[in-house]
């Protein structure tokens, strides 16, 4: 397997090197830390401060692109408290990268490419709105189905878990256990414009009701998450302070926002796209491997 993922990495490298895409280093300990209430960092404590390990190489990266370094990529580890099973590692290796001037749709394009590259195989595409997957699936409006309707659905589906959800989670609990389980195993199904809710670090589209947003799926894996990226400095602050109320009344730490990012978003960061793609998730699906831990030289469990 060592041999499969030294050549998935150089694969990579000279997919970017022909695009004349940089590849960037940034550091893997933060001050700051992912604010998202479903995604929880790992903290260490080092002369009296609390340092974060990184989750993801996005806010750092986004830095160089304010600072004028243009397309831009990188392959690091990124960690994860919490994340342990199957398809999950709390340590893992991420490939993250931006394209000024982009938008989302150019940019699933290349991430399809790319794939498609690195598996050497020709696989089927559906593009698919996020909405329309769940009509279709589940017969419901995913952008107006209120909390009572989704907890109905999920519960004649058996897969309702006991006490109450914030409504973004029922969507996710049914996006990922009935929804993506039917996608076959053979192609790549793009998910689009999610609801504005789910907008994290992207962008709204025109309509305000979904997001610049899309995951990219091989069979039901989630591989690559991307945006046409949020540039505005006032709302990226607003949706991380809301972020905050939601894990103070979910009892989840908190740690501070990463002022840097969001001063350097004030100084002007250029319209661009960007995607993170799981490369441990991708050298699965390449090789047949049935758990993270079997392309993984060593297993934390």
């Amino acid at each position: 397997m060592a041999s499969r993922r030294a050549a998935l990495l150089k694969a990579v490298r000279t997919f970017f090197e022909q695009r004349d895409v940089l590849e960037v280093e940034t550091p893997q300990l933060s001050r700051a830390a992912i604010s998202d209430p479903a995604i929880q960092s790992l903290c260490t404590r080092l002369a009296g401060q609390d340092y974060y390990l990184h989750t993801s190489p996005e806010l750092p990266m986004k830095r160089l692109l304010a600072a004028g370094w243009g397309d831009i990529y990188q392959i690091c580890k990124v960690f994860r408290a919490g994340e342990s099973g199957r398809y999950h590692s709390p340590e893992f290796t991420l490939l993250e990268w931006y394209r000024v001037g982009w938008d989302d749709a150019q940019l699933r394009r290349e991430t399809v490419a790319l794939i498609q590259a690195l598996a050497e195989r020709t696989l089927a595409v559906r593009e698919w709105r996020y909405a329309e997957a769940f009509a279709a699936v589940l017969g419901i409006d995913a952008l107006t189905a209120p909390v009572a309707q989704l907890q109905q659905v999920a519960q004649q589906r058996g897969v309702a878990p006991e006490g109450e959800m914030a409504r973004d989670a029922w969507l996710d609990l049914l996006f990922s256990t009935v929804v993506a389980p039917g996608f076959p195993d053979d192609q790549l199904v793009v998910i689009t414009d999610y609801p504005a809710s789910q907008a994290a670090l992207a962008r709204l589209n025109p309509d305000g009701r979904t997001a610049a947003r899309f995951e990219i799926f091989w069979g039901s894996l989630e591989l690559a998450n991307g945006y046409f990226e949020l540039c505005d400095p006032f709302e990226q602050r607003r949706r991380f302070e809301v972020d905050q109320v939601r894990r103070e009344a979910e009892g989840l730490p908190l740690a501070p926002l990463d002022e840097s990012f969001l001063a350097a978003l004030e100084a002007g960061m250029p319209d661009c796209a960007g995607v993170a793609l799981g490369l441990d998730r991708l050298l699965m699906k390449i090789t047949g491997a049935d758990c993270i831990d079997e392309v993984l030289s060593f297993s934390l469990r």
